[in-house]
């Protein structure tokens, strides 16, 4: 029986590609400031990572709402996409606590 995919799976799967767009993002630094000068490794995953952090904020948002998360829960969750892995962070936090459990019912 295929479990049907809600928000919180897409909620984890975008926390957990926003963390590793910021270590493309951040060996792309390191080789700019550091080791080769070039700006190659910013300019390849800089855009990815912005798409990345779009949408784990859009997702934040609709899980915030349709969870009934408490402000602080929302902006916890919103402000762990700042730090690099915040977002890893977070999503492991909130599935211990049981804030992305599967909803049973309609999410309307």
């Amino acid at each position: 029986m295929e479990q049907s995919r809600d928000e919180s799976y897409w909620f984890r799967i975008s926390a957990i590609a926003e963390a590793i767009s910021w270590t493309g993002l951040l060996i792309g630094m390191v080789f700019k400031y550091l080791v080769v000068f070039d700006e190659i490794g910013v300019k390849i995953f800089g855009p990815i990572h912005g798409v990345l952090f779009l949408v784990y904020v859009a997702l934040t948002i609709v899980v915030w709402r349709r969870r009934n998360w408490s402000t602080g829960v929302g902006l916890w969750a919103l402000f762990s996409s700042i730090p690099p892995y915040g977002t890893i962070v977070f999503e492991r936090w909130a599935t211990r606590h049981g804030k992305l459990a599967q909803a049973t019912g309609a999410l309307s």
